[in-house]
This record gives C-alpha cells, sequence and structure tokens, in this order.
C-alpha cells in the first residue's frame, strides 16, 4: 500500500502556543511554510476551513504558485457555495496546481461556526445534504453533459461539465466525521476517511465501520490519521517539551478555559474520552494537548524519539492507516524536523514492513 504524508498550511503563523499575529494573510508565511513542506517531501498540504479565515482555494492556489511537486487538500463545507459551483472551482485548481488538488469535505460539526456563514441544519440534515452534494460534484466531473438535477437540496439544469478533473476520474474525495450518519456517507462516497489520532482500539473501531458502510457500494476505502508528533532527541526530552507545551495552553487559555466546556461534534467528546483514561496512552499516544483544550480540534500526539514516534506511526499502518496528517505545535520548525526525521524513519519502517509481507506470500 502506498503511503501519503500530509501536512497543515496556515495562512499565518499559529498554534495552540503561538498566538496569532495581526497580519491574517501572511504571503511571505505562505510560500515559506509551502516551500518547507515541499523540502520535507510531504505529499500533500491541508488548507483548513474556518469561518473567519481567508478563502482555501485562494491560499492553496497562491501556495502552488512557490511549489512544484507538493499537492493541497482544501477544506470544504457543503452549503454554502453550490455544487455546481465547487465543481467548477475544483476542477479549475486542479488544472491550476497541475493535477495537485483534493478537496476534504467537512460537513460542520460546530453550530456556532455553521451559523456564521448562514447555515441552520441540524446535524443529520447536514450529512443528508453533503451525500447529495457529492454526488453532484461527482456527477459533474465524471457525466457528459449538461447534466439536470431535482433533488431535497438542489436543483438545477443544464449544468455545465465543460472543465473537469485533470485528475481522473477526479480529484481525491477525504471525508471526517464518526456518528453514524458520517460513517454512511464516508462508506458511500470517500476516497480516504480522515480520523483524527485516537488509540488503538478506536481507530480499529472505526476502520471496521467505515468498510462495512463501503461494503454495500464494492468501494475500498483509504485510511488517514491526523497526529501533532513531539520529538526530541531523546524520550525524556520530549516528554519535557510536551509538557511545556501542555502547560503554555493552560497559560494562554486560562485554568478556567474549558470549566463546563461540552463539545457539540462525536470526534471531540471522543477524543476526551481518550484523555479521561490518561495522559499517555498505547505506546506514545498523548492526550495532554487534547484534554487542555477541551478536545478542540487534532490535539493528540505521539511523543519520543523521532525513531520511537515512526514505530508507534508503524502500529497504525498495521491497523490500516495508509496516510498521515502529520502538523505540530511549532508548525514551521516542525515540519522541518519531521522530514528531516521522522518521514524518513516512517518511510523505512513501512519499506521493511511492505518486504515482510510480500515474502509472506
Amino acid at each position: 500500500m502506498t503511503v501519503e504524508f500530509i501536512g497543515m498550511i496556515h495562512h499565518r503563523k499559529q498554534s495552540e502556543i503561538h498566538p496569532p499575529g495581526q497580519l491574517l494573510l501572511d504571503h511571505g508565511y505562505i510560500r515559506d511554510f509551502a516551500q518547507a513542506a515541499e523540502r520535507a517531501n510531504f505529499d500533500r498540504v491541508l488548507v483548513g476551513y474556518f469561518s473567519d479565515s481567508p478563502d482555501g482555494f485562494l491560499v492553496a492556489a497562491l501556495a502552488a504558485t512557490h511549489t512544484e511537486r507538493l499537492g493541497f487538500l482544501v477544506a470544504h463545507r457543503p452549503g454554502f457555495i453550490a455544487p455546481t459551483v465547487a465543481a467548477r472551482k475544483f476542477a479549475t485548481l486542479d488544472h491550476i496546481t497541475g493535477g495537485r488538488a483534493a478537496i476534504h469535505v467537512i460537513t460542520g460539526g460546530d453550530d456556532i461556526d455553521q451559523h456564521r456563514d448562514g447555515d441552520y441544519l441540524d446535524k443529520n440534515e447536514r450529512y443528508a445534504r453533503t451525500d447529495e452534494y457529492i454526488a453532484i460534484l461527482k456527477r459533474i466531473w465524471t457525466e457528459r453533459g449538461p447534466l439536470d438535477h431535482a433533488g431535497k437540496y438542489y436543483q438545477f439544469e443544464g449544468a455545465s461539465t465543460a472543465i473537469r478533473c485533470l485528475q481522473h476520474p477526479h480529484i481525491p474525495v477525504f471525508f471526517g466525521g464518526v456518528s453514524d450518519a458520517a460513517i454512511a456517507v464516508s462508506g458511500k462516497h470517500a476516497d480516504v476517511y480522515a480520523l483524527w489520532g485516537e488509540t488503538h482500539e478506536q481507530v480499529r473501531e472505526v476502520i471496521a465501520r467505515v468498510r462495512a458502510a463501503a461494503a454495500p457500494y464494492g468501494r475500498t476505502v483509504r485510511f488517514s490519521l491526523s497526529l501533532r508528533p513531539i520529538l526530541a532527541e531523546t524520550e525524556e526530552k520530549a516528554w519535557a517539551r510536551a509538557e511545556e507545551i501542555k502547560q503554555t495552553i493552560i497559560r494562554l487559555r486560562g485554568p478556567n478555559a474549558i470549566s463546563g466546556h461540552n463539545p457539540t461534534n462525536e470526534g471531540s467528546r471522543r477524543l476526551l474520552v481518550a484523555a479521561s483514561q490518561g495522559e499517555r496512552l498505547d505506546k506514545r499516544l498523548w492526550t495532554g494537548a487534547a484534554a487542555a483544550t477541551g478536545g478542540r480540534g487534532n490535539t493528540t500526539s505521539l511523543v519520543g524519539t523521532p525513531e520511537q514516534v515512526a514505530e508507534a506511526l508503524l502500529d497504525y499502518y498495521d491497523l490500516g492507516v495508509t496516510t498521515f496528517l502529520l502538523r505540530g505545535f511549532d508548525p514551521q520548525e516542525d515540519v522541518i524536523d519531521y522530514g528531516r526525521s521522522l518521514l524518513p524513519a516512517t518511510k523505512a519502517l513501512i519499506a521493511r514492513r511492505q518486504h515482510q509481507g510480500r515474502a509472506a506470500e
């Protein structure tokens, strides 16, 4: 199985331990980060979606002008742009980047953020709309037009299919969410299903659910896992760095920042369930930052030397994960470090595992 490594690019330097500066759209940072990720041999970078951030299509296009090989996984929320328009935008981005575009469909788990852009559907309806939305994207990307559609959420006549994706049959479709509704849509549409960094037991369970949902359609889904590796030259120093990161988060957010916090999305709740089991789980899964942020976002880590963290990633590979989304709390410095040490170590271990598998056949 081909293994893929994804980073995450922001429009300015920021993380849980780095408050954002006043410059909202930092061209120089986008350029430098994209080039650093490419030099580090990442396959793609994720461009996130937030109601108060710059447009992801344009951030990806800007970064693409400064790179030659790096791919761009653009997060996209159905419901705010008509699917006919989104299909053209993504196909256009694929051509602009020379076949380096992918879509990460984010149905939306935060009601408050959805309301900021005018979406008041409940979660189950959002997933039903997403199901219809992705089906339309794929039709426009692959069928002969003009196309008509009459569904619950969208209706159109004579939609153009003049511009198709450069990649065949279309750009890769990434998808996430662990509710029953999300799993059902993933099984039907996802090329790659994305998990946050969870325990071995949690990952094994979700993979089984997605595979079961995909089986009736005769589909094979790949799996991505998101983690925040914390590296150092010794294990002791790595754990000390993890503790420093946690204390910085607490200091910046305030000791009572998550008091009474009850996350609305299932992914965050699952991170807090893992955190309730302890800060150090499995071999070296660390939940300290997840607990300190109330499970907001992808905040679980693998902690250790590059070789130790590579071994921990291999465990997830053995569970069926073939894509790793890795980003650091020191974003640009860490992406450079990952390329220098963690990615080569992980690739070597996985190549050895693949060789062992072929030899056993």
